[in-house]
């Protein structure tokens, strides 16, 4: 009984930190909020490793939002230091 209820809180908890990196509009913050995310990511994928039980879609869905969050990475480190272009003319 209470292993489901500590199974669902993990993954909300993940999710919260993902949807915090990607919502995070503090380019200083961000970061660090893309590594608290990926380390909640790859501990819900440890556990999950280690769950008995059908876990696909949310293996699927931490996988999707490891993706996203290099994605995020890369485009920030590719900014870093570039003056943005507002005149295209």
């Amino acid at each position: 009984m209470n292993t489901s209820s500590s199974i669902s809180l993990n993954s909300r908890a993940w999710r919260d930190l993902y949807k915090a990196a990607l919502f995070e509009i503090d380019k200083t913050r961000l970061p660090d909020r893309i590594a608290q995310a990926e380390e909640a990511l790859a501990l819900r994928a440890r556990e999950l490793f280690h769950v008995a039980g059908d876990n696909i879609e949310e293996g699927e869905a931490l996988d999707d939002a490891m993706y996203a969050l290099h994605a995020l990475q890369s485009t920030l480190q590719t900014n870093h230091g570039m003056p943005h272009r507002r005149e295209a003319s």
